[in-house]
């Protein structure tokens, strides 16, 4: 993904506000049933279907910090498309949209999954960059 994204959808990972281009987002739904399976990864919560497709629920704060997903599901999930896939990353909440480009990363910081920052109220939120985290969703799906 190009830092000339033209907008991002905002989205609450546990305390963490980030941004999903929103070229590669599908769409956004209330998360139902989830069956769960066996698996490996710990930031998958198991499979859901979305429109007759069957597809990973990825809970998107434990993809970030390699941890076990909560006990309890988000209620919120993102339908993303990466490497030709479709993936549906559990959030808290996902609901803003910033339509402008990708801001350069501040001096200093070193943020290997995201692509840029944002402006939003008072601080910078970091943009996520999809790609760089397909190899982390491709063994999470």
């Amino acid at each position: 993904m190009s830092s000339n994204a033209v907008g991002f959808l905002l989205a609450r990972a546990g305390e963490r506000l980030v941004g999903l281009p929103l070229a590669q987002v599908l769409q956004v739904i209330s998360i139902g049933d989830v069956r769960p399976v066996p698996v490996t990864q710990r930031s998958i919560r198991g499979l859901v279907t979305v429109h007759g497709r069957t597809m990973s629920l990825v809970h998107l704060e434990s993809l970030l910090h390699g941890s076990s997903c909560p006990p309890v599901t988000g209620g919120v999930g993102v339908v993303i498309a990466v490497d030709g896939r479709q993936v549906c990353l559990e959030v808290e909440e996902a609901e803003i949209l910033v339509r402008e480009p990708a801001l350069p990363l501040p001096n200093g910081e070193t943020l290997p999954w995201a692509i840029g920052v944002a402006r939003h109220g008072e601080g910078l939120v970091p943009l996520l960059d999809l790609e760089a985290l397909s190899t982390r969703l491709t063994e999470a799906a």
